[in-house]
């Protein structure tokens, strides 16, 4: 399916992608988001939704979904077109516009900003064959409202932070919390392993180390158990489960983009000062950048979308000065216009 064409493609909707899009909106250009996951957000929404940030200049604290509804509040005033679940594979240039294709759909473009985090990413999904079948019925690869399993018997499989998080996130919500790995080291923050291994103790919860998925079983439409086996014991122990949590990681990769003629290190584009990826009309901002001194951080990712969308809108209108001025004094929020 063919867009109209837009001055800036962003690729990527996460925090650095919405600020682009509000920044460009600001700039009097058009833009557009395509992102490969279904909502926006990118990590925030995908990894941690319910957890607070503290390092957004001017906001003591908030949670990451907060953070996100903010950005899309703030970049919707001038009305960028969304598209989700949109995987690209290629670009084409013709007579210097751009078109980015996706899998279903062409998006043409006067200038390409790539604010893709870590890449195009999903999570890993459980191998066992008995498992595909219960996804979305039992099976849970993401966590967007953990009220949703209040009074449920859950189990979360995994070792890192994201399955300690929603494990302490859980523990005043589920019925039964049940936290399987497959060994007694974990990849977590100490203060949040403390956390649920002192539920753990109290009888709030079930921690089971050297345990791994077997098999997932149910009736009808829903999970309603599992087998799990104790890898140093070789035993095998069944438990009733309402719901399964994977937090096994996710699998990223730029995928299309290392063929674009980018300035391209370790999945990484290398950027000039001004956000420049080595291709004329494309600039990159976020953790997809490197350079000396990088910090993968949201406010760095801030300041990289600003500086890439004012080069982008030089670059297709001249006439248009790189500084924008001062917000505070535009006409277009109702200020006075210098």
């Amino acid at each position: 399916m063919p867009h109209d064409i837009t001055d800036v493609t962003i690729i990527g909707g996460g925090p650095t992608g919405l600020f682009a899009a509000f920044y460009a909106g600001m700039r009097g250009v058009t833009a557009c988001i395509v992102d490969a996951l279904p909502e926006v957000g990118g990590q925030l929404l995908a990894l941690y939704p319910e957890k607070y940030i503290f390092d957004v200049a001017g906001i003591p604290q908030i949670l990451a979904k907060d953070l996100v509804r903010g950005l899309m509040e703030q970049a919707s005033r001038f009305q960028p077109s969304i598209h989700l679940n949109q995987r690209v594979i290629a670009l084409e240039e013709d007579g210097g516009c751009f078109t980015l294709v996706t899998e279903t759909d062409r998006f043409p473009s006067r200038s390409v900003v790539v604010a893709a985090g870590i890449g195009a990413f999903a999570p890993r999904r459980l191998p066992q064959p008995s498992a595909a079948q219960w996804y979305e019925r039992g099976i849970f690869d993401r966590v967007t409202d953990p009220e949703q399993f209040r009074g449920q018997r859950v189990l979360i499989i995994g070792g890192g932070d994201s399955a300690f998080d929603w494990a302490q996130q859980l523990l005043g919500r589920a019925s039964e919390l049940t936290l399987v790995h497959r060994s007694d080291r974990f990849r977590a923050h100490g203060a949040t392993v403390m956390a649920v291994q002192d539920a753990a103790a109290s009888g709030r919860a079930q921690l089971l180390t050297f345990h791994e998925l077997l098999e997932v079983h149910g009736n009808g439409d829903r999970v309603h158990g599992v087998t799990l086996k104790d890898v140093k014991a070789k035993t095998q122990r069944e438990l009733a489960v309402d719901v399964i949590l994977p937090m096994l990681g996710y699998v990223s990769d730029i995928g299309a983009l290392a063929a674009w003629g980018l300035n391209i290190e370790r999945d990484e584009i290398v950027v000039t000062s001004t956000m420049e990826t080595g291709r004329a009309g494309i600039w990159a901002a976020g953790d997809i950048t490197t350079y000396p001194g990088k910090l993968k951080l949201i406010a760095t990712g801030f300041a990289e979308a600003a500086i890439a969308v004012n080069q982008a809108v030089h670059w297709i209108y001249p006439e248009k000065k790189v500084a924008p001025g001062h917000s505070s004094n535009m006409a277009l929020f109702g200020q006075k216009d210098d």
